[in-house]
């Protein structure tokens, strides 16, 4: 079952369009081998922030015993990995390193773990005054997802890191494995599958929470747009830098931006000027309608100068 899609954004450089293309690609992958899956919960590009932390997962599964996260790499060329987990790539014949994207996806599943932790008991819930096993006690698996037409050399990788490699169309056949979801007759005559699992009731807590998640981020960054900040009016008003005149100046734009000419002595003054408030000189002038306000980059106060 898909609960997000992937969405795409106007990527401009080549390494952010191949890398949106890859995350895509895999997107196609679980989306036609799980989307009428109801034991499967699949999250495309999945962000979250926690203890002022922001992480975003590729692509995130929740299935009764647990979570698996994916981490999307595109490299179209060859992959090295040495014994000490460190990563190499070839770009047009020429090999030079890279970071881990099984770090990388360590990461972000440890501050996810974090995350629900924190949440535990809400999710959760309690069962006769006792607090249900929390996330740490699940399954957890990390996948590398890498392109199709990369090469992976796995001669000398470690076997632990090995498994977590897999390219993209062979990614659901690992995924399947990893999950090893059974009818209730088939686990109940395995008895070595000890796997703590979640309920339905629990699935569904969690899934609403993380879409929540979502929505309640959506929602504060809707607030914040429509919320204007405050522009303070200039302590000093524009003055002609020739003659002084405040009232008769007409505002203008040129070569080297806003200014304004002096209608006794024709002088022209720049409106950029050092900021107000902490005196910096990283400063901009924008126009609104017929209002001119000058910006600091650095305190970020506003001033509006006609």
């Amino acid at each position: 079952m898909i609960l997000m899609d992937k969405k795409l954004v106007d990527a401009k450089s080549a390494n952010a369009i191949a890398g949106q293309k890859q995350e895509k690609d895999v997107a196609f992958f679980l989306r036609r081998e799980f989307k009428d899956n109801p034991e499967v919960f699949v999250f495309n590009d999945y962000k979250f922030i926690y203890n002022d932390e922001t992480a975003q997962i590729d692509h995130l599964i929740l299935y009764k015993y647990g979570f698996i996260l994916i981490e999307s790499k595109s490299i179209a060329g060859e992959v090295k990995v040495n014994e000490l987990g460190e990563w190499t790539r070839s770009y047009y014949s020429k090999w030079s390193g890279m970071p881990s994207p099984i770090k990388q996806v360590e990461l972000q599943q440890k501050l996810f773990k974090e995350f629900l932790h924190h949440s535990r008991t809400d999710i959760l819930g309690k069962v006769l005054g006792i607090r249900q096993q929390s996330f740490g006690g699940r399954s957890w698996n990390n996948i590398c997802a890498v392109s199709s037409k990369s090469i992976i050399d796995r001669k000398n990788i470690p076997h632990e890191i090995s498994n977590t490699i897999v390219k993209s169309e062979f990614l659901t056949d690992k995924l399947i494995e990893i999950m090893d979801l059974r009818s209730g007759i088939l686990n109940k005559l395995n008895p070595l599958d000890v796997r703590p699992d979640f309920n339905e009731d629990e699935l569904k807590s969690i899934t609403n929470f993380l879409l929540s998640n979502i929505k309640n981020k959506v929602e504060k960054i809707i607030k914040e747009k429509e919320v204007e900040p405050e522009v303070k009016r200039a302590e000093v008003i524009l003055k002609c830098k020739k003659c002084s005149e405040s009232e008769e100046i007409t505002p203008k734009y040129g070569k080297f931006g806003y200014y304004i000419t002096c209608k006794k002595c024709e002088a022209n003054t720049p409106m950029k000027a050092p900021c107000i408030t902490c005196k910096s000189k990283k400063t901009k002038v924008s126009k609104k309608k017929d209002s001119y306000t000058l910006s600091c980059l650095d305190c970020e106060s506003q001033r509006v100068l006609i």
